[in-house]
């Protein structure tokens, strides 16, 4: 059976009362998460125009965008949504598959609850953890052992399309023959590249969105009696052969499936830029911390990573230290080093149009050099090494081989709670403190919610 079967079953089979702990607990903080960084993205550029092109288009009034309310039919409110939670690249990842599963996860499961009326908290959350795994082991089994990177896929938004018709398709309560049909109209669809991130376009931030507008689309085809692909993962003509040249593990794609959770190994990012600048920003924080490195006091800081990390987040070099805007900065060490050097901390602020112009930041990314060291060449989240070298002529040197958030550092509930007060606060949408504590309180008991509309109705204000 073609693996889009194996998970069809799965999503059918399992139930929430399976679900590891550490899984149900892993999926509440990517619910908060996720409605913190969609709330901080409310009115940023590219996902402000998705919002407001979707209440231009109208239609059925099924699901509800948040923020302002506005009901739209279900894969535009998705869409919008998603292109929000996706838009500050502060969203949840998976650092071996590279990818962010909540904010195509969540964005559907959300959307389709609205419009199908009546879903528990606890076959939300079930939804979720299963679509999470389903779009982390597509990345897992992809190409392993090779730099993905430079294949060119934009990989959130290519296995985005197939899972987030899988998740609309178990919560429409189709069968599992439709359930595959929808699988197969999604992968009909797949799409997402890498361009984005080199020409620093806007459409980075709205990959995940055209995969779930496409996803609920193909579930509700498929609902409707529409077929597609039933081998869309592993036929002759499927999804590995075709985009990979059928290059793919078929154990770490559907090996245990039911019994391990590729969800539960979700990160929780503290600052919102690319997670592989995640262990520079980490070690940039520990050379001020611990060293009392300054931009006064600093001569020269040398970034060696692997070779993955060099070309996606260092190079080109006149790009990485100067950024053309924000999107630029987001995806460079440079930035996040600088950053981290000159305020302290690596936040919101740091990537923003005028941040990119703050003449401090510019001065210490340009001097910064980034190399490659063979030995960090690990794929998924690269170790780093920094060596700071003062104008005195002492040095100092930091390496971290993974980062906070991480699930060797996993973020606690509190710490989310903390990163989910920052984004009220960044939105431009002013949130009272009374609601982002209702909000707080509802996904911490989620699984005894019975109705999933109760949280999504504190998502208007």
């Amino acid at each position: 059976m073609d693996a889009s079967g194996l998970f069809a079953k799965n999503f059918l089979n399992v139930k929430f009362s399976d679900l590891p702990e550490k899984v149900v607990d892993e999926t509440k903080k990517q619910v908060l998460d996720y409605i913190g960084v969609a709330i901080g993205g409310y009115d940023e550029a590219g996902a402000k125009q998705v919002r407001e092109l979707a209440v231009e288009w109208g239609g059925a009034p099924q699901s509800t965008i948040i923020g302002g309310g506005e009901k739209v039919p279900a894969p535009n409110a998705a869409q919008a949504n998603a292109s929000m939670a996706h838009s500050l690249d502060f969203d949840d990842v998976h650092e071996a598959a590279i990818m962010h599963p909540g904010v195509v996860t969540i964005s559907t499961a959300m959307a389709m609850a609205e419009h199908v009326g009546k879903l528990s908290g606890p076959d939300f959350i079930q939804t979720i953890a299963l679509g999470g795994d389903m779009i982390c082991r597509m990345g897992l089994a992809t190409r392993p052992g090779d730099d993905v990177h430079q294949y060119g896929w934009h990989f959130s938004t290519l296995n985005g399309f197939m899972t987030s018709a899988a998740v609309a398709a178990k919560i429409m309560g189709l069968s599992e023959e439709e359930m595959v049909y929808a699988i197969g109209i999604g992968y009909h669809q797949s799409c997402g590249n890498g361009q984005v991130l080199l020409d620093g376009a806007l459409t980075k931030r709205l990959g995940p969105g055209f995969a779930v507008r496409g996803g609920i689309q193909a579930a509700m085809l498929a609902g409707k009696g529409v077929t597609g692909a039933i081998n869309s993962l592993e036929g002759a003509k499927g999804y590995y052969k075709v985009y990979h040249g059928n290059c793919y593990s078929k154990e770490l794609l559907v090996g245990e499936l039911g019994t391990r959770f590729e969800s539960g190994n979700t990160s929780i990012k503290p600052y919102p830029c690319c997670r592989g600048t995640h262990p520079t920003a980490d070690a940039a924080l520990s050379l001020v911390r611990d060293y009392g490195v300054t931009p006064e006091n600093l001569e020269s800081i040398e970034i060696w990573c692997g070779n993955g990390t060099l070309k996606l987040l260092g190079e080109p070099a006149e790009v990485k230290t100067k950024p053309r805007n924000f999107v630029d900065s987001q995806f460079s060490l440079a930035w996040a080093c600088a950053a981290g050097i000159v305020k302290k901390r690596v936040a919101l602020t740091s990537f923003t149009k005028t941040a990119i112009l703050e003449k401090e930041i510019l001065d210490v990314a340009a001097k910064i050099k980034v190399f490659n060291d063979p030995k960090y060449d690990t794929g998924g989240l690269e170790p780093v090494r920094l060596v700071a070298k003062l104008k005195d002529g002492t040095s100092h040197t930091v390496e971290m081989l993974t980062a906070i958030g991480s699930p060797e550092r996993p973020a606690t509930f509190d710490e989310c709670v903390e990163k989910f007060y920052g984004c009220v606060d960044f939105s431009a949408r002013p949130m009272k403190l009374e609601r982002a504590n209702e909000i707080i309180a509802a996904v911490k008991i989620l699984e005894n919610m019975t109705d999933i509309n109760e949280l999504i109705k504190l998502l208007v204000w």
